[in-house]
């Protein structure tokens, strides 16, 4: 009878394990490089220079290192939990996926995993992939499951348990910050960036790093935008190489409008935040220098580097910049701010509001478009002539600030393992395999390396231009008693730059080819709530962005 029972349960026992073993096991997703060569010879002959690639994937980063650390999780995570998620997470705003965790539809680490999902399922497909991830976080769920054992917050209005993507030159601890470039490949900071420890002190997930034009776009000279020797070439998801995906926060952008994240952070010197929202139609925050702190941000400038908010909504734009403000004492522009700037944006009205829209762009048609959509929501429309104002020097600028901010960058906030100290080792670091490190060269760094511009010449050049970009907005905002002045993407990106003026950008319409064009309002320095309050009411009223089509 013992021997009877004993074959009984190991019969049981060997059944149990036949039946786990013969359930369908999930695939393991792998991405595979692919022949690029018929895509390249197509690309050749696009009618923009900058789109005409020399590669598209890195040739450095296997893309497999992006999400491998997640195999188990996802292993559990089918794509029929994934469709089932779809209709509660894409194109969400933030409160809307705060209510979700608060009524028990959805939780923190679903949602973490879904990202993680999502960008596995299309950067792995040679057909679809955009390239705007360089990294994720290894321990983002493990964060993502502390925030659901703590519960949802009540304010639905808070970036708690939500994920956000990094543009790649912002440091984190337990990342590498790369910019882009191979040099900084194996940087890996002591301590987050300022901004970062504000995100996660808000109960921010950071998800990950986002893909970026090499050292921010300043590098090479017409090389295209959102290519990096780390990342790959990013590509826009409303015409994949076909429209330019703007830059340098490409991987920002592009991550955003295609759903990897709830939103992420870009950088701006000029143009950099608010270029590649516009190419992507998604809205972009490029608020006054120290508003946000730079510490532990590779630079370009610190006359005129920013990081800011870049999201789909104006509303989530404004809780993802009430999560990072804060006044850094490493930071000797920052300020303090006791703003909520996501109050009362539900509200918002153009009642009243003075827009300055300028003559010369009357003819483009979604500007004349949006103008009429403003004066039918109560704005008044003041047509002016934009003055005639130089910006001589922007180029020095820049080069003698880089020259000088970016060693004091790699000897106080890189990690351990950077060794090059300078631009000038960075470019003979290039020049060892310039193939792989630099293929469209490297002509802006060796500008920087030739710079001899005094520091008296460059303070003259500071406060010159700075006198000159507020002339541009200055003598029609006063003459017309103006709150904000109406532009068109980065078209008046330098001017708001060197001026120190904020900028919001949001979609407005799509061409005939379905590239994206965005409204750009600007407004004096830290006017950053009126702005984010003539954006909501405007969004409102156009209800202009639509996801991308391939991506839903």
């Amino acid at each position: 009878m013992r021997n009877f029972y004993f074959f009984a349960i190991l019969s049981l026992a060997l059944f149990s394990c036949k039946s786990e073993t013969e359930k369908e096991p999930v695939p393991q997703v792998v991405w595979e490089a692919n022949d690029e060569t018929a895509e390249l010879e197509e690309q050749a002959l696009h009618e923009n220079e900058r789109m005409r690639f020399k590669l598209i994937n890195s040739r450095f980063l296997d893309k497999n290192t992006i999400w491998n650390s997640f195999d188990a999780e996802l292993a559990n995570f089918s794509e029929e939990k994934y469709n089932s998620l779809k209709p509660l997470i894409l194109e969400s705003t933030i409160p809307e996926l705060q209510t979700a965790v608060k009524n028990r539809d959805l939780t923190y680490t679903d949602l973490t995993l879904f990202y993680i999902y999502r960008i596995r399922k299309f950067e792995s497909d040679n057909q679809l992939s955009l390239n705007a991830v360089i990294a994720l976080n290894p321990d983002v769920v493990e964060q993502a499951r502390e925030l659901d054992k703590k519960g949802a917050p009540g304010e639905e209005n808070s970036i708690y348990g939500m994920p956000i993507l990094l543009k790649d030159n912002i440091n984190t601890a337990n990342m590498p910050t790369t910019a882009g470039s191979i040099a900084l490949a194996e940087n890996i900071p002591a301590k987050n960036a300022f901004i970062v420890d504000r995100l996660r002190q808000q109960g921010a997930l950071i998800l990950g790093k986002a893909n970026l034009s090499e050292w921010a776009y300043y590098f090479c000279s017409g090389c295209p935008l959102g290519y990096s020797a780390v990342g790959g070439q990013t590509l826009n998801p409303y015409g994949r190489k076909e429209f330019e995906t703007g830059g340098s926060s490409a991987g920002s952008g592009v991550a955003v409008a295609a759903n990897y994240a709830v939103a992420a952070i870009g950088t701006e010197t000029a143009g950099s935040i608010l270029s590649p929202a516009s190419k992507n139609s998604v809205v972009g925050l490029k608020p006054t220098i120290g508003l946000l702190s730079r510490s532990g941000i590779v630079p370009i400038s610190s006359t005129l580097d920013t990081p800011g908010p870049m999201t789909r909504t104006v509303i989530d734009n404004a809780i993802l910049l009430n999560a990072m403000i804060g006044k850094d004492l490493a930071d000797n522009v920052s300020v303090e701010s006791e703003e909520n700037y996501s109050a009362g944006l539900s509200s918002a009205t153009l009642e009243g509001k003075r827009i300055g829209a300028m003559k010369s762009l009357m003819t483009d048609s979604l500007y004349n478009s949006a103008v009429q959509k403003l004066k039918e929501q109560g704005a008044i429309i003041v047509e002016f002539e934009a003055p005639q104002v130089p910006l001589n020097g922007f180029t020095t600028l820049l080069d003698a600030d880089m020259k000088k901010d970016l060693p004091l960058y790699l000897s106080t906030s890189a990690g351990d393992s950077v060794r090059l100290k300078n631009v000038a080792e960075i470019s003979n670091f290039n020049r060892e395999d310039s193939l792989i490190r630099a293929p469209y060269g490297q002509q802006l760094f060796d500008g920087i390396v030739v710079d001899t511009t005094r520091p008296e010449e460059l303070e003259e050049i500071k406060t010159r231009l700075q006198e000159n970009g507020r002339e541009f907005f200055e003598g029609p905002m006063q003459e017309h008693n103006l709150d904000v002045v109406l532009s068109i993407n980065n078209y008046h990106a330098a001017y708001a730059a060197v001026a120190k003026y904020p900028a919001l950008t949001v979609p407005m319409g799509y061409e005939n080819t379905g590239e994206p064009k965005n409204a750009t309002f600007i407004a004096r320095p830290f006017e950053e709530a009126k702005l984010l309050e003539i954006g909501a009411a405007f969004e409102k009223s156009i209800k202009a962005r639509r996801s991308p089509a391939n991506y839903n």
